[in-house]
């Protein structure tokens, strides 16, 4: 229900202009690093990914751009791959606020020039981690890290403009309220053997991966989050304190009517939306309709198996 309800926010702020999928992702030679002091490095990423983002669209559109920003930490066999997935509007608002500033011709940034830039801003807070104590390096071990970081070529991927942004925010929600894997990619434990699901991109196709229990349950906490880390962010015009008042302004600069208000659904008629099930019928006899009358203390509430319909 979160992911639903986050979803359904998403997609009402959606603009009518070319959106941009963008990820950030960081050098495999970062893992160890990362794993071991995962707050502090997690937190890197988004400020080098968003301030790079926010200075291209200062110095490219000559105004401030908006983008939400998700963390992902895995790859399809569970294996450690940390980077940063970005939802772009093209465009940006002028720095007087009083016009729309559009991307050209489809076109949001060079990718190679956004690499470097993000290189650059992540080292850069690196170094101020590192000089922090935050970070405990050795001064020949960080220098020797330091420019085997800077040696690599860093990838940032523009992919081309999206022609349903909303697409994009559900291929987002599916991870945006869970940890790396989903339990219908989970097809056998027996044997203390696991066996799952796995995309293969370059040969395209699913791929059935084999490990032992415990090295299952190794690789999925790699991907536990520390306690109270944000891992869906909003930047510039969509920042959070700002979003409807920046959107409105947006929209009526594009001289489109605001959207109109939209109740809030409630949990009956999203879960009848997302899998045609009436929760409200009573499991029994399948023709009551339950309602909320009190909470049960768990104290005092009856095993399942004991629960009679009185309308059967």
């Amino acid at each position: 229900m979160p992911r639903e309800r986050w979803l359904e926010k998403r997609k009402d702020e959606i603009l009518p202009v070319s959106y941009f999928h963008v990820v950030f992702t960081l050098p495999h030679e970062l893992n160890t690093v990362i794993l071991n002091n995962k707050k502090v490095m997690f937190n890197i990423l988004f400020a080098a990914a968003s301030k790079t983002l926010l200075t291209f669209g200062k110095n490219e559109l000559n105004g401030t751009s908006g983008f939400l920003a998700i963390l992902h930490t895995w790859d399809q066999k569970l294996n450690p791959h940390f980077h940063l997935h970005c939802l772009v509007p093209g465009g940006a608002v002028s720095k007087d606020r009083k016009r729309w500033l559009p991307v050209k011709n489809d076109y949001l940034f060079n990718e190679e020039a956004l690499s470097r830039v993000f290189r650059g801003k992540y080292m850069e807070r690196l170094n101020h981690v590192r000089k922090t104590g935050a970070l405990k390096f050795t001064g020949e071990a960080y220098g020797n890290f330091k420019n085997m970081l800077y040696a690599k070529n860093w990838v940032v991927s523009v992919r081309d403009p999206v022609k349903r942004p909303e697409h994009v925010l559900e291929y987002l929600a599916r991870y945006t309220h869970r940890v790396a894997i989903a339990n219908s990619r989970i097809k056998k434990l027996e044997n203390s053997m696991v066996s799952f699901t796995a995309k293969n991109r370059k040969k395209q196709r699913t791929e059935t991966i084999t490990i032992t229990a415990v090295e299952f349950i190794r690789r999925f906490l790699l991907h536990s989050i520390p306690k109270g880390f944000v891992r869906i962010r909003h930047y510039g015009f969509l920042a959070n304190r700002n979003r409807s008042a920046n959107l409105n302004t947006i929209r009526r600069l594009m001289g489109l009517s605001p959207p109109p208000e939209k109740e809030v659904a409630s949990l009956e008629e999203i879960m009848r939306k997302l899998t045609g099930t009436d929760i409200t019928t009573c499991p029994c006899c399948s023709k009551g309709k339950m309602q909320f009358f009190a909470e049960i203390p768990k104290s005092r509430a009856r095993p399942p198996s004991r629960l009679i319909c009185s309308v059967g």
